[in-house]
């Protein structure tokens, strides 16, 4: 698979990037541990050189998959591992705490599920709007010192909030969300990716979404994921408006001979400003069906009729 330089941090990750919210469980879909483990092995059997997780994907159970699965095939040294932290899942609700203290805490934690002894990118995950951003990264920073993790870098910040993180550290990884649904982030995405600081983007696939798997609109449990964090997406206007995208997804689709959510990754991974798609798996085979996006790419022709039918359809 070839690979990218992930901004200024130098590192050559894979275009697409395994993301573990899902393969934690909390607000996904449930599956036997043995399909959990086998969809990260499948990713780096594939190429998949980037993973990233967190602890508050179930508190911390996506992480102890990856270091489960990374010590039976011997593939730490071949994975750059992105967790985060100032962010827990406790008794099933998400908690935000960016005092230092706390994130050493869930570093060391961190470190005993993934089974290393050192993280490659740590994110601070959501600010703490109680904690001043100066005393996350200042704790984030010692440990970088102590050559526990290497490089710094935030999810879910407002370009104001990176400028004021870069007053404390340097800030090499931005990971916002974005997708053909959700592009409220990309002005700030394309200045951060001027700045060479590395862009990985999460929720590619909008929830799966875009993989064209939903049809209907359903009713889903509080704390599902397609009721809770993507849950505009998956409801009334919005869902229908996303059907008729999905129409022309499929014309474009039908003409390389490949999967809807083909043609979303490519959609993403072929911005400029895009280093890389971050793209949620629970079992193997959509991992290498994820993955067959690589073998093709959009002319600059169905570009321009993606964008013109987000605009029409959603309105962005």
């Amino acid at each position: 698979m070839e690979k990218v330089i992930f901004g200024k941090t130098g590192i050559a990750v894979s275009p697409i990037t395994l993301g573990t919210w899902g393969i934690g469980g909390a607000g996904w879909d449930e599956y036997p541990d043995d399909v959990r483990l086998d969809t990260i092995k499948a990713a780096v059997e594939s190429g998949i050189n980037l993973i990233d997780t967190a602890p508050a994907y179930n508190g911390g159970k996506a992480e102890q998959y990856i270091g489960k699965a990374l010590e039976e095939i011997g593939a730490r040294d071949d994975v750059v591992i992105v967790t985060k932290t100032g962010n827990d899942y406790i008794d099933g609700q998400y908690v935000r705490n960016g005092k230092a203290d706390n994130i050493f805490a869930l570093c060391e934690r961190s470190l005993k599920n993934l089974r290393t002894d050192r993280i490659d990118i740590l994110l601070l995950h959501w600010p703490d709007p109680g904690v001043p951003l100066e005393e996350t990264f200042g704790a984030m920073n010692r440990l970088k010192e102590q050559g526990i993790i290497g490089h710094i870098g935030a999810s879910n910040l407002t370009k104001e909030q990176i400028e004021e993180a870069e007053q404390c550290t340097e800030f090499e990884v931005y990971q916002p969300q974005f997708s053909m649904l959700a592009r409220e982030n990309e002005e700030t995405i394309r200045w951060a990716h001027e700045k060479g600081i590395g862009v990985m983007a999460y929720g590619s696939l909008s929830g799966g979404l875009l993989t064209g798997r939903y049809r209907t609109v359903e009713k889903y449990e509080t704390m599902d994921n397609r009721n809770r964090f993507y849950g505009r997406f998956f409801q009334e206007p919005v869902f229908s408006r996303v059907m008729q995208l999905l129409e022309v997804m499929q014309t474009i689709a039908d003409r390389h001979d490949a999967e809807i959510a083909e043609v979303a990754l490519n959609w993403s991974r072929q911005k400029p400003f895009i280093d890389t798609c971050i793209v949620g798996a629970q079992k193997r085979s959509r991992v290498e069906g994820n993955l067959k996006c690589l073998n093709w790419e959009l002319t600059e022709e169905e570009m321009g009729i993606l964008d013109a039918a987000i605009r029409e359809k959603i309105g962005r």
